[in-house]
């Protein structure tokens, strides 16, 4: 009996593309293997990452001035590979709204100055700050965000005012959960393993003026964005067969009536959730309400002993991975795209019921 899984990366996929897939796992399309087994430079796969290609950018409308590049090594690679291609100037602007934003502002310092023109540490990181007027740096070379965070349950509803400087965005946990003016930014990018595919595989979405073999001396050539655009994100084994999972995923997302279709969905699930959280007496969301995450949220009880024993009685009750981030505790319900609307229903009851349970008359 397959379980609601809550967790927040590797997270649900649809199980449409998981029976596609594992119908496909011996013999592709008639090529008499597995994907997992098919040279990169067959012109099998050759289709399978041109078409996945082609549908994200008919999903996203990503401008022809913008290059599609499939990579390994995971979001936290590219807070490295950001820095040593884009910081021109050697100075760069971060706003820190969580770990992960955290983390890609203090790898950013290792190759230039870094500045934290915002941050929301104060309140362990559960708002967003204001960005309509921020201290951007003259010779900033781009502003940083993290747009959606995993782990604290909060989300950039406006994007911040960069007075000119290019935008670049890590969207892991939102990726593709609505539609996006992908035009609003230099780079885009996001580990695939939450809302889209399996763990292994980071999509960069980059303008092609920023693409340039002027990079910071000491770049080694795999971190080189200009190496894999021009070789199609083929210049060495790329993760094939996590990208032909994000092709189905891509496919299934068009089925489903595309970005505007997904985001109404994730607002219907994630007003289930929040409503119980507003009105419980026992639950508590942990996040300023404008601030909230359709993707990730957070919620505690008050009690460590009680947070505790709420993991473990939804898990036997088939709702699984709701333990809260080791550096916030409490529960967290990642609900991305793959998670069916019942899955948060069924939360919700159960969440009721505990709350019978444990409150005294």
């Amino acid at each position: 009996m397959r379980v609601y899984n809550f967790s927040a990366g590797p997270a649900v996929l649809p199980e449409e593309v998981l029976q596609e897939a594992a119908a496909e796992m011996l013999d592709y399309q008639g090529s008499g293997m597995s994907v997992m087994e098919m040279s990169h430079r067959s012109k099998v796969y050759d289709k399978i990452i041109k078409e996945a290609e082609a549908d994200l950018r008919e999903l996203m409308q990503i401008p022809d001035n913008y290059k599609v590049l499939f990579l390994q090594g995971g979001a936290s690679s590219q807070f490295a590979m950001i820095p040593m291609n884009l910081m021109k100037n050697k100075v760069a602007d971060y706003i820190v709204t969580g770990q992960w934003a955290k983390k890609a502002y203090q790898e950013a310092a290792i190759y230039g100055k870094a500045n934290k023109i915002a941050s929301s540490e104060d309140k362990t990181f559960s708002y967003i700050p204001d960005c309509s007027d921020l201290p951007i740096s003259e010779d900033a070379d781009y502003v940083y965000i993290c747009e959606n965070n995993t782990i604290y349950g909060t989300k950039f509803k406006t994007l911040p005012n960069t007075k000119g400087k290019t935008l670049v965005a890590d969207v892991s946990s939102c990726f593709l959960s609505e539609p996006v003016d992908v035009s609003k930014y230099g780079l885009i990018y996001g580990g695939v393993q939450k809302n889209i595919g399996p763990a292994g595989v980071v999509i960069v979405i980059i303008r092609e003026d920023l693409i340039t073999e002027d990079v910071l001396a000491g770049t080694p050539t795999m971190f080189r964005y200009k190496i894999h655009a021009d070789n199609e994100s083929l210049y060495n084994t790329p993760p094939a067969y996590g990208i032909y999972i994000c092709g189905k995923v891509f496919k299934w997302l068009k089925k489903q009536g595309g970005l505007e279709a997904m985001k109404e969905y994730n607002e219907k699930k994630a007003k289930i959730l929040y409503d119980y959280l507003d009105e419980s007496s026992l639950f508590k969301g942990t996040v300023r309400k404008e601030d909230r995450s359709l993707m990730n949220v957070p919620f505690v009880t008050g009690s460590e002993e009680l947070d505790a024993e709420f993991v473990k009685e939804a898990a036997a009750a088939g709702l699984v991975n709701l333990k809260g981030h080791r550096s916030v505790g409490g529960m967290r319900a990642s609900i991305y795209n793959a998670m069916p609307i019942e899955g948060v229903e069924k939360l919700v009851a159960f969440m009721k019921e505990f709350e019978q349970n444990h409150t005294e008359a």
